[in-house]
């Protein structure tokens, strides 16, 4: 599960593109938390410890308590707007979450046991068609990364979500559908040994991304 972060914020009250550029010319970023039958709560917090916990990769995964105006709120992010230039945080929202609030998340995959894969081995290559998965969990059980084990795989076959074992509690957001997460492809040496066989699976896999 990813860690739990904390922000500390406060309220402003005006909002505006004004408003905004004074906060960020002060070296804080507007925020808005929202959700759980309660009314918007405009806030901002330091520009440097956002970037911070950005930097760690799993931002956007993790729950973060806001402390703003003696009280924590448990949120999700839900979007950091940047600008475009600079590539600086502008823009925060936050979702009010509660311990057991079902929330829609993407979380990265990662891949092992390539050793173990005769179409790797055969010097084949992981082409990877989705780099993190739509889930849904409990707020407080987002997973850091969804392991996939490729143990088997050889050149030309397919990775499914069926393949895959989420943790207890996890499930795809996607139900409609044995979606593709990966493929082994063959390199050009095997290609023109073997023919083009791998070719419509490609295809095939391109069209269903």
């Amino acid at each position: 599960m990813s860690d739990q972060l904390t922000l500390t914020a406060e309220t402003r009250e005006r909002a505006g593109k004004g408003a905004s550029r004074e906060l960020r010319r002060n070296g804080r970023v507007p925020a808005v938390v929202y959700g759980g039958n309660e009314d918007p709560l405009m806030i901002h917090v330091e520009e440097k410890l956002l970037m911070k916990q950005l930097m760690t990769g799993v931002f956007l995964n993790s729950v973060v308590m806001i402390e703003v105006g003696g009280k924590t709120i448990r949120t999700l992010p839900k979007d950091v707007a940047f600008h475009p230039v600079k590539d600086r945080p502008i823009h925060a929202d936050f979702l009010r979450v509660s311990k057991d609030t079902k929330v829609q998340v993407g979380v990265p995959v990662l891949f092992v046991n390539e050793e173990k894969s005769p179409g790797l081995k055969r010097g084949g290559v992981l082409n990877v068609v989705r780099h993190e998965l739509e889930l849904i969990c409990e707020a407080d059980k987002i997973p850091d990364d969804i392991t996939i084990d490729v143990t088997g795989f050889d050149v030309g076959e397919s990775i499914h979500i069926s393949h895959v074992t989420l943790p207890r509690g996890v499930e795809s957001a996607i139900t409609d559908r044995d979606f593709t997460i990966a493929t082994i492809v063959a390199p050009s040496a095997l290609k023109s040994s073997d023919g083009d066989t791998t070719k419509d699976e490609g295809e095939a896999v391109e069209g269903e991304a």
